[in-house]
């Protein structure tokens, strides 16, 4: 293979199950049909090598803050739908495995990789770090790094960094959203991961997993050591010598303040003419991220192919009614009260400069899937090709505009991600708690089960002992 194929999305899942049939039927529609080079991705119909799913909301805040079995059902459902879909498009000849799953809260990745190239992936790695209140995960950036093998021998692995983010909403909160991508370069930091798809070593189940749990400590710590006297390599942030990408709910919107009461006849409308003030491409021109990464405010030395579809939010309840009705909409519904945005978004890190003799990451297809009835965003999609090329540092280099030798901001010194985030974690479980007993049905049962129990002992204890 000449390149590597990979197929992101992202959705936010506005706190809902998905259908996973619904789900799964649109699942690849941004995948290319058009085969490149690779011998082996045309036998097998294009099927990308890596499928990455960034989920932002994926569960309402109890579940996701509970974590574990609170959560695995939303995760379970991705899953299946994955599996369906693989299935529909070719049948027997593709298969994928799991190679990593976490979650930062209530954002989460999904990884996949194709049965034929999953032993090539050498090392998986995790970050996270909390951008909401207090630090905690209901908004938040959760990243996974895989080494892989290009040869297939041991030679030439190179990284892939890829990170789901979730970050602050509002029309006029752009600064904040600029101080979340800082905070994302700043905390955002890998350590190895037990969760990977694959599995070596000798022994029982629990042994393996016994060791690898101290052997994650371990490193972790030396990890840690390294992080805080700059000398580690894979403790260096997001950027490192690999190939990056940003997917998920980056907020951006398109107005700095909320539409007037005058405005929505203003809102976009299908049409073919792109001179119409109702064509979408009018809108886009007033996209903050364009805007704030244009001056070098945020996203960095990121790179986006170019919008094609129309905002991916915010859809109104009648919409998502006619969604769930397979009606094909003649007008975009859109809520009165927000500036239709396309908050969901997809960037990469190109190839740096100095490696001119290699070819660029290739977008092929940058597309918003249809609107599910489930979220009030579109998911977006993009099917890519990754030169299988080492990114590397020369010795002599001064390239002062690359954000792999010049990081727009350091790493926090004084933050220290592994145990800030076992701090917050524990604020996040007793969050969740509280959520979980006041706004969910099955905690509202054990309250009242509770309420009874007590209520009926101190009746008990009462006619006992004649008080």
């Amino acid at each position: 293979m000449e390149s590597l194929g990979l197929y992101i999305l992202t959705f936010n899942c506005a706190r809902n199950p998905i259908e996973v049939d619904t789900f799964a039927s649109h699942l690849f529609d941004a995948l290319s049909t058009s085969p490149d080079n690779s011998s082996q991705q045309q036998e097998s119909g294009i099927a990308p090598e890596l499928v990455v799913l960034s989920l932002q909301e994926m569960a309402p805040i109890a579940y996701a803050f509970l974590g574990g079995s609170f959560l695995a059902s939303y995760f379970d459902s991705f899953r299946r739908a994955v599996e369906l879909a693989v299935a529909e498009r070719w049948a027997d000849t593709v298969q994928y495995v799991e190679m990593a799953t976490e979650n930062c809260g209530m954002t989460g990745i999904m990884v996949f990789a194709r049965s034929d190239i999953g032993s090539r992936i050498s090392g998986v790695e995790s970050a996270e770090v909390g951008l909401g209140f207090l630090q905690m995960g209901n908004k938040g950036a959760m990243g996974i790094r895989l080494g892989y093998d290009a040869a297939g021998n041991g030679d030439g692995i190179f990284d892939l960094t890829f990170v789901a983010a979730h970050l602050a909403p509002r029309e006029d909160a752009f600064e904040r959203r600029n101080r979340d991508w800082r905070h994302i370069i700043e905390r955002l930091v890998f350590y190895p991961t037990a969760t990977a798809g694959i599995t070596t070593g000798s022994g029982s189940d629990s042994d393996r997993n016994e060791e690898a749990g101290d052997e994650q400590q371990t490193d972790s710590m030396a990890l840690l050591e390294d992080w805080k006297a700059g000398r580690s390599r894979r403790c260096s942030g997001i950027f490192l010598t690999s190939y990056l990408f940003i997917a998920g709910d980056l907020n951006y919107r398109t107005s700095n303040t909320l539409p007037g009461k005058d405005d929505y006849g203003l809102f976009p409308q299908p049409t073919p003419d792109i001179h119409s003030p109702r064509h979408y491409s009018q809108l886009l021109k007033n996209d903050q991220l364009r805007r704030e990464s244009g001056v070098h405010r945020t996203l960095h030395g990121m790179s986006e192919a170019p919008i094609a579809f129309p905002p991916t939010y915010k859809y109104s309840s009648e919409a998502q009614h006619l969604a769930a009705q397979g009606t094909e909409p003649r007008e975009w519904r859109w809520a009165n009260h927000r500036w239709p945005s396309w908050c969901d978004r997809i960037l990469y890190l190109d190839v740096p400069v100095w490696m001119d003799s290699v070819d660029c990451v290739r977008p092929q297809i940058y597309d918003a899937l249809p609107l599910f009835p489930t979220s009030d965003h579109r998911a977006v999609a993009l099917s890519v090709s990754v030169p299988l090329k080492s990114v590397f540092i020369p010795e002599a280099m001064d390239e002062k505009d690359d954000v792999r030798l010049a990081p727009p901001f350091p790493l926090d010194s004084n933050y220290c991600a592994h145990y800030w985030r076992a701090a917050v974690r524990a604020m996040e479980i007793i969050v969740g708690s509280l959520a979980f007993l006041g706004l969910t049905r099955e905690g509202n049962r054990l309250v009242v089960a509770v309420a009874i129990g007590v209520f009926s002992g101190w009746l008990t204890f009462r006619s006992v002992f004649g008080w």
